[in-house]
């Protein structure tokens, strides 16, 4: 294996900003673990077709602890070392709260919280004997202020936002950095099913009056997967919005 290659995990990245950043990851020269619930699609095949025998597709349930230690093992005997670990993978069942199921909160949290724990303590395990790692969260700005029907989703992204400060001061030691990024309104699948005037109605609310694209949270990613010496951080790919 040549000492250039960097391998990177991202997990959830079968559609959406986790397939943005997978592709963004591809681009600048990494080999990338694409994790998924499910097999991945034959579009999204097709569409990685340009970078293959680049990626492999591993499938598990970051939520599940056993998988979460197998895909982080898995992608350490295959190539010998994990650079970078993108904790994408979440989940949203919106409900206002005092209407909100107790099981409905729980899977939120252990999907998008409990998930980015159980991956980063494996992977910085790894990362710890190579002395040197990137791991970088996707929080969101409803865990930064929270938002109507979302008290299970902005508190898993909360939480991720102290996860990434505790991570970033424990992995310093050992030359680990730990940012989060929190996206804003984002054009996806999901905001894709919004008719156009509510769509209108969240745009007329950020500054910049439009919706993000998955690229540029990707890009994001990548400047703080790249820059060295930045760590702990919280950054916002949100049109203004949280001005």
């Amino acid at each position: 294996m040549s000492e250039s290659k960097k391998i990177a995990l991202v997990t959830g990245a079968g559609k959406g900003i986790g397939l943005a950043i997978a592709k963004r990851l591809l681009n600048d020269g990494f080999f990338v673990v694409i994790n998924t619930h499910h097999e991945l699609t034959d579009s999204v095949k097709k569409d990685l077709a340009a970078f293959e025998n680049r990626y492999d597709n591993l499938i598990g349930d970051v939520a599940n602890e056993d998988d979460a230690k197998s895909m982080v093992e898995s992608t350490v005997e295959k190539h010998g070392q994990l650079d970078v670990l993108v904790n994408n993978a979440g989940i949203t069942r919106d409900k206002l709260l005092s209407r909100l199921k107790l099981a409905d909160f729980k899977a939120v949290i252990d999907t998008n919280l409990t998930g980015a724990f159980n991956m980063t303590k494996f992977a910085m395990k790894v990362m710890q004997k190579a002395r040197t790692g990137a791991i970088v969260n996707i929080s969101s700005i409803s865990g930064l202020h929270g938002n109507l029907g979302q008290a299970n989703y902005s508190a898993s992204k909360a939480g991720l936002v102290g996860l990434t400060k505790t991570a970033a001061r424990e992995g310093a030691l050992r030359n680990i950095r730990c940012n989060a990024v929190a996206p804003g309104m984002i054009r996806t699948d999901m905001t894709e099913k919004m008719s156009e005037r509510r769509q209108q109605e969240f745009a007329d609310q950020i500054p910049l009056k439009r919706f993000g694209e998955a690229d540029e949270v990707a890009d994001t990613v990548a400047f703080l997967v790249a820059n060295q010496y930045i760590t702990g951080q919280v950054v916002t790919v949100d049109g203004g919005l949280t001005i």
